[in-house]
């Protein structure tokens, strides 16, 4: 079976264009914004795991839990994003190859990557996303969508909640000066 590409807001087929009141122009164009967040939820879910799976180091079963907590917590939210699309009448990933496509977050391959340098991996990336994911918002609020910028603005929250986690991270506590011996 052959697929065509995601174009980023194509219509849906007439089979699949679900009914609303947003104008065409408006659905094209938040499905053009949030299938790119599907695909980089995708994706940071990948490098997150991927990190879980090869990390090292003295904070193992810290890193360990953490980068789990946040793998599922990207991966709870392409559901509600694609299901949103859906629901307005637009389709959205089919396939490995669109996620590539539309993906802005990279895979991380390397043999070795040291946690702390994981954590700061993850923590750009995921400010990127909150980036990408108020761009969007602007676009709902462009094309009157309340109910997909609700949706995304949960999202936003999570992935501002990965932000902090990570940013404490790598920054920890400031150091405190070491008593001085008379």
């Amino acid at each position: 079976m052959v697929t065509r590409p995601l174009e980023r807001g194509a219509p849906a087929p007439a089979q699949l264009a679900t009914p609303t009141d947003l104008e065409r122009r408006g659905v094209e164009e938040i499905a053009k914004a949030l299938n790119p967040l599907i695909a980089d939820a995708f994706s940071l879910y990948i490098k997150t795991k991927n990190f879980h799976w090869h990390l090292a180091g003295s904070l193992f079963r810290d890193y360990h839990l953490l980068f789990d907590e946040q793998a599922e917590a990207l991966l709870k939210s392409v559901d509600p994003l694609a299901e949103r699309l859906r629901r307005i009448g637009a389709t959205t990933i089919r396939g490995l190859d669109q996620i590539r496509e539309l993906r802005e977050i990279g895979d991380d391959t390397e043999d070795f990557v040291p946690a702390v340098e994981m954590v700061r991996r993850l923590l750009e990336d995921n400010r990127g996303m909150a980036e990408r994911q108020r761009r969007a918002l602007e676009v709902c609020d462009q094309y009157g969508d309340r109910a997909t910028a609700n949706v995304l603005e949960e999202i936003l929250n999570g992935t501002e909640k990965r932000v902090w986690f990570l940013f404490e991270v790598l920054h920890g506590e400031p150091a405190r000066p070491k008593p001085h011996r008379a």
